[in-house]
């Protein structure tokens, strides 16, 4: 009896699982994270910011590659670290496209004016909202996916101000502010918008649409996706006392977020 025909696809089978199963651990680790975070104090919650971020594109990166390979997951994270990180460089020395902001030396390490965290957090959302927005339509892929960067940003902003990791210089004085976000200017909401729409599209050119040819559950993105939206508003209502924030950023990032989870439980099958 042979069993070569098998042992490959076993293999296959069982390294994908793993990486699918350690991003749902992943996953749940950041969330767990997040809820300690309002309740820590200055120095833990300094910790924390670093931790959360490494551990949610860590979740990201697990399911890339569960789902689509390493290939895949290189492609993506390396693009979008390096796009982000010439966006936000542009944006800190020229103020545009988001308006005129610096960050302050709590988060660590800068290159470009820009520390090296700060593109992360982006490729710890990119990733997941690629997924989402080739399900809701393939033809809309890169509006779908800047609006989502933008919506999330709308609930990230208004706390990492206020927390005194960046500061706007503009905010509160003649600028044109966000409709209910308080501080930041409007203007960051658009370049959020264009940049989200350019990431987007060539996320979506440069990566392949199908996934391994077994299927690949997408329970860690939804995770990381259907918190992302529920402790936006929570937090921004109990926690920051940011009502309005959390209004237009749960609206914003709703309309997305939630078609997708209905649909997903519909066709959990």
């Amino acid at each position: 009896m042979s069993v070569r025909v098998y042992r490959g696809g076993y293999s296959k089978r069982s390294n994908k699982s793993f990486f699918l199963k350690s991003a749902t651990i992943s996953a749940i680790l950041s969330i767990a994270s997040q809820i300690i975070y309002p309740i820590s104090n200055n120095k833990l919650q300094d910790f924390l910011t670093f931790f959360i971020v490494i551990i949610f594109s860590l979740t990201s990166l697990l399911h890339a590659i569960g789902s689509h390979g390493f290939k895949f997951a290189g492609i993506w994270i390396a693009s979008t670290y390096i796009f982000a990180l010439i966006a936000e460089s542009i944006g800190v020395h020229t103020a545009w496209p988001f308006g005129s902001y610096y960050y302050s030396d709590a988060l660590g390490v800068k290159l470009f004016e820009v520390p090296l965290i700060v593109p992360l957090a982006w490729c710890m959302l990119s990733y997941p909202l690629l997924i989402i927005s080739r399900r809701l339509s393939l033809q809309w892929t890169p509006l779908i996916f800047g609006w989502g960067l933008m919506a999330w940003d709308l609930f990230l902003d208004p706390i990492m101000v206020d927390a005194e990791k960046w500061f706007w210089n503009d905010a509160n004085r003649s600028v044109l502010e966000i409709p209910g976000v308080t501080g930041i200017p409007l203007s960051n909401a658009a370049g959020w918008l264009l940049c989200g729409v350019l990431l987007g599209a060539l996320l979506n050119q440069t990566l392949p649409k199908d996934h391994r040819k077994t299927s690949s559950t997408i329970l860690s993105v939804n995770l990381i996706l259907g918190w992302t939206l529920f402790s936006g508003i929570v937090g921004s209502i109990f926690l920051f006392n940011r009502p309005w924030n959390a209004l237009v950023g749960g609206v914003s990032l709703g309309v997305i977020v939630l078609p997708h989870l209905v649909n997903s439980w519909l066709n959990r099958d």
